[in-house]
């Protein structure tokens, strides 16, 4: 095979390939430059779901009438003035790759003056070569019209979705820059018809409303967040614990208003919500991070989605302090309000806070990372008895309240186990003789993947000899029952919520939580069931089990009252 150099047309359409794979790359690439250039008013036109036209109009800063062709040249870009620039990269483009990528495979006009010039310079180019330029007279700013986009390369075009679906990705686009960029006016149009139009006001809120409606805004909780050493910041806003989505569609990520993709970032705001969602929900989010320009490398993926951290460790532990925090903060206890009917009241839930509620205004941290639990200061509740041997009964300040015995139970085991393994001293029982356990495949992967999670929980497992094993120390909240059948129990429940014990450690903790805690069912002493209310009370988020359950109800004063005519 002989090795020769390639066309300069060829050579720029592999480059395409790599920077415009559909008609969203070239609007974002478009819109970013505008951005960067200072723009605080943005238009896109987009027909033909993209392929027949993009234009992007904005009021930056504009570019001299030399720098015009100079800017459709490769490696050409005014973000980088040297090598040094390539660890600290601030803008949101810099590659000096995307308009000529994008002229190599379409037909590109550009017209651009800016403000203190009297007239405009416009250049128009077609597949990679230059057509036409000269002076024209038009607003301060830069407009982009790129036209039949992949005209050139057919194959390509047979790899685009329908019209609908590549606008879709546009308008998601735009959706969140917006986001981002709150001070920025959008306005989009599909076909002749307006789309969106957002009107750049600078308040978060307002940004979040358009992109998520006004429900959304109106529940949602603002994050605002520094680590102790002013180097990582977190702010945004989340959905309370109400507010959930079958699908991650609704959480979006920005890294120095730079939104991305990023697996770490997605499982830290997932994991801050641990115990406070139903099992397989996901909540809604849209979360700024931002931190030194040099601790984050941008350059890893051809249209910048992708980034990588030089410390994510300490941006993982930054964005679950600052999201956990607020949702322990603000995270209620349901409440009954009674509506009688002609055959019995109809218990509906809303929410407010309770004794069990009193946290800090401020955001505390989230789950105790350091072992510490912090004290909690709150109004006893008082044990009035037990209903059905599954509910504890008990009065407060504000009302009675009804606890469900397991879920309670498990919630302070919960964060009793996760606290020793964080400490790395975890309560472990001995066994006077070893129990051989028999473990089916399923199970033994689950073992082997997490075979250091479970040590660190205090299980102790051999293998001995092909599908067996020898068990000589479990967890010591394992007081009860065989040994063995604990041990199958935890795997199958770990197992049925979907979770590997390598990667998701907290899983295992949740098992052995259910699995030690008082059941339903069981008679409890008044000394047993105040315990139980003593220890809630000091857990961090006493309002959850670990699998998402309500611990409690409320029923107000306010509502018996009324109930029995007394207000």
């Amino acid at each position: 095979m002989t090795i020769r150099l390639l066309s300069e047309q060829l050579a720029a359409k592999i480059a395409a390939g790599e920077v415009v794979e559909r008609p969203v790359s070239v609007a974002k690439e478009l819109i970013e430059n505008s951005l960067d250039a200072g723009a605080t008013r943005v238009r896109v036109d987009v027909r033909g779901g993209g392929v027949e036209l993009i234009r992007v109009v904005d009021n930056g800063s504009g570019m001299e009438a030399e720098e015009i062709p100079l800017a459709f040249q490769r490696h050409a870009t005014s973000k980088l003035a040297d090598v040094s620039g390539l660890d600290s990269i601030a803008t949101l483009g810099f590659r000096g790759e995307a308009l000529p990528s994008i002229a190599s495979v379409a037909s590109v006009n550009l017209t651009s003056r800016k403000e203190s010039f009297p007239s405009g310079w416009e250049a128009a180019f077609k597949w990679g070569r230059l057509e036409r330029q000269g002076p024209v007279g038009c607003a301060p700013g830069t407009s982009v019209a790129v036209a039949e986009l992949f005209e050139n390369v057919p194959a390509r075009r047979k790899f685009l979705r329908s019209n609908a679906a590549e606008v879709g990705r546009i308008r998601t686009l735009i959706s969140r820059l917006i986001l981002a960029y709150p001070g920025v006016a959008f306005r989009l149009t599909i076909d002749g018809r307006e789309a969106l139009n957002f009107s750049g006001s600078g308040r978060s809120e307002d940004a979040l409303a358009a992109v998520y409606g006004p429900q959304v805004a109106k529940e949602a909780l603002a994050v605002e967040w520094t680590d102790a050493e002013g180097e990582v910041s977190v702010e945004g806003f989340v959905g309370p614990p109400s507010l959930h989505r079958s699908n991650r569609r609704h959480i979006t990520l920005f890294v120095n208003r730079r939104w991305v993709m990023n697996r770490m970032l997605s499982v830290a705001l997932e994991e801050s919500y641990h115990g406070l969602l139903p099992q397989r929900r996901y909540p809604v989010a849209a979360v700024n991070i931002n931190l030194p320009y040099e601790d984050v490398d941008v350059n890893v993926h051809p249209t910048k989605a992708e980034v990588r951290f030089r410390k994510g460790s300490q941006v993982f532990s930054s964005v679950q302090r600052a999201v956990r925090g607020v949702l322990i903060a603000s995270t209620p206890v349901p409440q009954f309000h009674i509506s009688p009917t002609e055959s019995a009241p109809a218990f509906q839930p809303s929410f407010m806070a309770s004794p069990l509620a009193s946290r800090p205004t401020t955001s505390p941290p989230p789950r105790p990372v350091d072992g510490q639990v912090p004290e909690v200061q709150s109004p006893a509740l008082r044990v009035l008895g037990q209903a059905s041997n599954t509910y504890i009964v008990a009065e407060g300040p504000s009302g009675i309240f009804l606890m469900d015995q397991h879920a309670a139970h498990e919630c302070v085991l919960y964060e009793k186990i996760v606290t020793e393994m964080k400490r790395g001293s975890p309560s472990v029982q001995a066994l006077l003789e070893p129990v051989p356990v028999e473990l089916s495949p399923e199970y033994q992967e689950l073992v082997k993947d997490g075979a250091e999670a479970m040590k660190a929980y205090g299980f102790e497992l051999e293998s001995f000899d092909g599908d067996s094993y020898v068990l000589r120390a479990v967890p010591a909240t394992f007081r009860r029952g065989d040994p063995a059948e604990a041990l199958l129990e935890v795997l199958e429940m770990t197992l049925r919520d979907g979770a590997s014990l390598g990667g998701h450690q907290e899983a295992l903790a949740a098992s052995i939580a259910c699995h030690s805690s008082v059941r339903a069912g069981k008679s409890l002493s008044m000394e047993e069931m105040q315990e139980i209310i003593r220890l809630l009370e000091k857990v961090e988020n006493p309002h959850t089990c670990p699998h998402g359950r309500p611990t409690m109800l409320h029923l107000s004063s306010q509502n018996l009252e009324r109930q029995f005519g007394r207000r």
